[in-house]
């Protein structure tokens, strides 16, 4: 019986995960149009320092992405925050992010009014808490207003999930965004009583975040490495023309050379997605046309240690749009992570990010007028005005899928158009979370369709958990 052929189209980390899982069990075909492999998850150099110019952490309490890590041959590199010591830049002054949130909803609200980040009229509000009519979907800033009042919602939900979506609290789905809290909502009573019961269950503990020695960068790098070891062919600067259906299976078109393949796992962005399926899945095309993204900038500075000027802690800062400031975070990269600290000690190495969901003007400034406006924005905030010896500037034009209310709907409508064809599917950050653990978890979804079609089960026994 001849080999099952897959090609993979998409070579970030979802198209990686589906390469590495389905070449056990297929000849498997990777095409990426650009020149690495990645996606998002990007190392560099700055300063003569290697750090991550993209994700840069993954939610360990989900357990995909690091038990990937772990099958790739990252189990010793794995390491989390040396610091989770973040605070908010606020009304004129950095104050401490209140413990006790969830997604930046408080539960506890002794420490939300110790905190400082509301004023007394907010602190109050919150503690009143009102009324929401919650039905199969609602967004997260339209409910937590109702419930917390709107400064929960301005200072507090919208910087932790600008930092998520780079998106707006009004229009991110509940039910898609935070899910933990949509059976809260749906019952009623007390939203922070819920938080503070979501917080309390068991396997709460232990670090939220994980990242890698060397970066997140060094990923995709493992993943292509055993896919590669595993017998698949890992191509890049290969985008595809085409797409067809045909009797034997599909047929793919890059660079003039046909492929022929019995399955096809598309994880390309949705535009992309929406353009290869247009011919032979026009329901799902048309739904996939409809998913808007956000771009977002990175500044990333290297500062020697010995030409700071002010003392800086934590792992740096979120800011609310509603004041109005240039950047929209900084994370004190040094601080965050005891690898760095240890591979370039006297280096200081932070970053700055700029631009949501349509406010994106700033991506097309010159990279010495954004390296300047954050530089502005540290003195304001930290009393930060060392000059760095080194920056770079890293673009994420359209990189962040937003999740509006209904988004679970129309994932689901366009799974289902693209299951009644057979022989393909779809994953990565537009379906089911733009977090690592998310897109992992949907490369694995896609792998099962498209070769144990109805099948819940893993394709390969003895990976990531299987």
């Amino acid at each position: 019986m001849a080999e099952t052929r897959v090609v993979v189209i998409g070579g970030g980390i979802a198209g990686l995960t589906a390469a590495w899982l389905a070449s056990g069990a297929a000849k498997v075909t990777l095409l990426e149009a650009s020149g690495r492999f990645g996606g998002k998850l990007c190392g560099g150099e700055v300063g003569g320092v290697r750090v991550d110019l993209g994700a840069e952490s993954m939610l360990a309490r989900r357990p995909e992405a690091v038990e990937l890590a772990r099958e790739v041959g990252l189990a010793e590199e794995l390491e989390p925050p040396s610091t989770a010591q973040a605070a908010i830049w606020t009304r004129g002054a950095l104050r401490p992010l209140p413990s006790g949130q969830l997604m930046g909803v408080p539960g506890d609200l002794t420490a939300l009014a110790a905190s400082g980040v509301l004023t007394a009229e907010g602190v109050a509000r919150a503690g009143q808490e009102g009324e929401a009519e919650v039905g199969a979907d609602v967004s997260i800033g339209a409910y937590v207003a109702a419930k917390l009042g709107r400064e929960v919602v301005d200072r507090l939900v919208e910087p932790l999930l600008g930092g998520v979506y780079a998106g707006h609290a009004d229009e991110i789905s509940l039910r898609a965004a935070v899910p933990a809290l949509l059976p809260i909502a749906q019952r009623g009573g007390s939203l922070a009583a819920g938080v503070r019961e979501l917080i309390a269950r068991p396997g709460s503990g232990g670090p939220v975040f994980q990242g890698l020695r060397g970066g997140l960068g060094t990923l995709p790098e493992a993943v292509a490495a055993a896919c590669r070891k595993n017998g698949a062919e890992l191509r890049t600067d290969s985008p595809v023309q085409e797409l067809h259906r045909t009797p034997e299976g599909w047929r793919v078109v890059s660079n003039g050379e046909v492929l022929h393949a019995d399955a096809v796992i598309l994880a390309v962005p949705a535009p992309q997605a929406a353009s290869l399926l247009a011919a032979e899945v026009p329901a799902a095309a048309a739904e996939l046309d409809t998913v808007e993204y956000a771009g977002m900038a990175l500044v990333t500075m290297a500062f020697r240690r010995a030409d700071l000027d002010t003392v800086l802690s934590g792992s740096g800062f979120l800011v609310p749009p509603v004041d109005g400031r240039a950047i929209k975070a900084s994370t004190f990269s040094s601080n965050k992570w005891g690898w760095l600290e240890r591979s370039a000690p006297d280096s200081f190495l932070l970053r700055t990010s700029l631009g949501r969901h349509r406010e994106e003007a700033a991506l097309g400034l010159p990279d010495e007028e954004l390296v300047a406006r954050s530089r502005a924005a540290l003195a304001d905030a930290v009393g930060l005005h060392a000059k760095p010896y080194d920056s770079a500037v890293t673009r994420w034009a359209g990189g962040l899928p937003q999740y509006p209310v209904g988004h679970l709907d129309r994932v689901a409508r366009i799974r289902a158009a693209v299951a009644g064809i057979g022989g393909l599917a779809v994953c990565g950050a537009a379906y089911d979370g733009v977090g690592i653990p998310a897109c992992v978890a949907s490369a694995r979804r896609a792998v099962n369709e498209v070769l144990t079609p109805g099948a819940g089960a893993p394709v390969t026994e003895g990976r990531m958990g299987a």
